[in-house]
C-alpha cells in the first residue's frame, strides 16, 4: 500500500512548493513530500518514475454533465469518469440536469453509488435548485446535502424567478454550500443560437446578446448581497459580467466564477463554418470578451477553469445549426489546451493554472481536495509539458465526440492520473492499446 512517486517536479499552490522532490503515498494518503534521494526512498514501496514530468494535486472539474440517469446514450458515469481521468481530472462535480433530475436524495445517492461502482474519478453531485429544473418549486436542499450534494444549481437553465432564487440562497446559507448559477435572461433571446453581433448578422443566425448574461449576473449578485449566500457564476463569458464580478469582489462579497477553455480560446468567428460543435451556452463571444476572460485569469477575478463537459449523441449535432443541441465535450482536451495555449506562451504561469484547476474549485465546492500536503488524499495528476497531443475525437473515452478542437496539435498534456494513491490511467497504457 506504499507508492513512491520519484524525481518529479512537484507544483502545489497550497503548500507553495515548486521543486523536484519525491512524494510518498501510504494507504491512499500523502505520507511525505521530500527531496530526491532522501529517506523517502523506502525499500518496500512501489515506485513511479516522474523524471522530467510535473506532479500536481489531482485536478478538479467543478462543472460536468454525466447524463446518467436518463441519457445514458449520451454519457454514463462510467464513461464520463473514464474521460475525466484520461484528461487528468481526479474529481468532478456533476450537474443535476439528468432524467429524473437530481432533485431528491434518491437520485443523489444513485449517482454516488454508480460512481463507486465505476471506481475511477471522485464524483460530487450537484443537486437541483428547483423541482425538475422548472423554476417553480424549491427542492429540499437540506435533504440533498445530507445525501451528498456539495452545491445546488439548475445549470442548463437559469433560475428566472428572483423570489425563488432568494429563497434558495437563504436556504444555502444554512448548509454553507454555494449556489452555482447559469446566468441568462431567456426573454431577451427565446430562439438565439450564437452570440449577437457581426457574425450572427453575417451568418443569418439568431443572436444571444451579451446583455443576457450581464443582467442575470448583476441580479444574482444583488440577491447574494441581500442574503449573504455564496454565489458561483458558471461559465462566465462576457466582459460586462466579469466587471460585475470584479466590483462585487471589491466589496467583499462571497462571489466566485469560472471560465471554460473554449471561451478562453475561441470567438464567435469560429461559427462561420456552421459547425454545430461551435454551438454552446453561453455562446462563443467576441474577441473583446475573450481578451477580458484572459485578463480575468491574470488579475485573479476568475477563480476556476471548468469544462462544462456536455456530451451529445451524433444525431443531436448532425443537423442544421439552429436545431443542434447546445454544448461540447471538454474533459479530455481542457488540460492540454490550457498548457499549450495559456502556459506555453506565458499568458498564465503553471502555478496559476494549477491553482485554477485544483485548490480553487475544491475550496469553492468545500471538498477536501486540491493539495499535496501531508495527510491529504493521494489524488495526483502527472503532466508532461513536452509531450505532443493531437485532439482525435474518435479516441475519446467519453461517448461524446462533439468538440470544436478536432485535429488541434498541442504540446503538453496529462500522462498519468492517480486517485486515492491508485494509478487509474496512464498515457503509455493508452498508447499501447491503440
Amino acid at each position: 500500500m506504499r507508492l513512491l512517486v520519484k524525481n518529479g517536479r512537484v507544483v502545489d499552490p497550497v503548500s507553495e512548493v515548486d521543486a523536484v522532490v519525491d512524494v510518498l503515498i501510504e494507504d491512499g494518503r500523502i505520507a511525505a513530500v521530500g527531496a530526491v534521494g532522501s529517506p523517502l526512498a523506502v525499500s518496500d514501496a512501489e515506485t513511479l518514475d516522474a523524471s522530467n514530468r510535473v506532479v500536481v494535486p489531482g485536478l478538479v472539474d467543478m462543472h460536468v454533465h454525466f447524463r446518467e440517469p436518463g441519457f445514458e446514450y449520451k454519457e454514463t458515469i462510467e464513461s464520463g469518469g473514464a474521460a475525466a481521468v484520461a484528461g487528468g481530472f481526479t474529481s468532478v462535480a456533476a450537474m443535476a440536469n439528468t432524467s429524473p433530475t437530481n432533485d431528491t436524495a434518491a437520485v443523489t445517492e444513485f449517482i454516488l453509488r454508480r460512481a463507486a461502482e465505476a471506481g475511477t474519478v471522485n464524483v460530487y453531485p450537484v443537486g437541483a435548485i428547483s423541482k425538475g429544473l422548472e423554476g417553480k418549486r424549491l427542492t429540499e436542499i437540506g435533504e440533498l446535502v445530507s445525501a451528498g450534494a456539495v452545491a445546488v444549481s439548475d445549470d442548463g437553465r437559469p433560475v428566472e424567478d428572483p423570489h425563488l432564487m432568494r429563497r434558495a440562497m437563504e436556504y444555502s446559507t444554512i448548509f454553507d454550500i454555494p449556489i452555482i448559477e447559469h446566468c441568462e435572461t431567456l426573454a431577451l433571446h427565446p430562439e438565439g443560437t450564437m452570440n449577437e453581433g457581426f457574425w450572427s448578422t453575417s451568418l443569418g443566425l439568431r443572436g444571444i446578446p451579451a446583455a443576457s448574461e450581464e443582467i442575470a449576473v448583476r441580479r444574482n449578485i444583488i440577491l447574494a448581497e441581500l442574503t449573504g449566500a455564496k454565489l458561483h457564476i458558471a461559465h462566465l463569458s462576457t466582459s460586462g459580467a466579469l466587471d460585475a464580478v470584479r466590483q462585487a469582489k471589491s466589496r467583499g462579497l462571497p462571489i466566485t466564477c469560472e471560465v471554460t477553455p473554449h471561451h478562453l480560446l475561441l470567438t464567435d468567428e469560429a461559427v462561420r463554418g456552421y459547425d454545430p460543435n461551435t454551438k454552446m451556452k453561453p455562446p462563443l463571444r467576441s474577441e473583446e470578451d475573450r481578451q477580458a476572460m484572459i485578463s480575468g485569469l491574470a488579475d485573479g477575478t476568475i477563480d476556476a477553469i471548468a469544462t462544462d463537459h456536455a456530451p451529445h449523441h451524433a444525431d443531436d449535432k448532425c443537423v442544421e445549426y439552429d436545431k443542434a443541441d447546445f454544448g461540447i465535450v471538454g474533459l479530455e482536451t481542457a488540460v492540454a489546451l490550457c498548457l499549450d495555449r495559456l502556459v506555453k506562451p506565458g499568458i498564465v504561469s503553471l502555478l496559476r493554472l494549477i491553482e485554477l484547476l485544483a485548490p480553487n474549485p475544491s475550496h469553492i465546492l468545500g471538498i477536501p481536495k486540491g493539495s499535496l500536503a501531508v495527510g491529504a488524499d493521494a489524488d495526483l495528476t502527472i503532466l508532461d509539458l513536452d509531450r505532443s497531443f493531437t485532439v482525435r475525437p474518435e479516441t475519446f473515452r467519453s461517448k461524446g465526440r462533439n468538440t470544436p478542437f478536432a485535429e488541434w496539435n498541442l504540446i503538453g498534456c496529462p500522462v498519468a492520473t492517480l486517485v486515492g494513491g491508485r494509478v487509474v490511467w496512464e498515457a503509455e497504457n493508452e498508447d499501447a492499446s491503440r
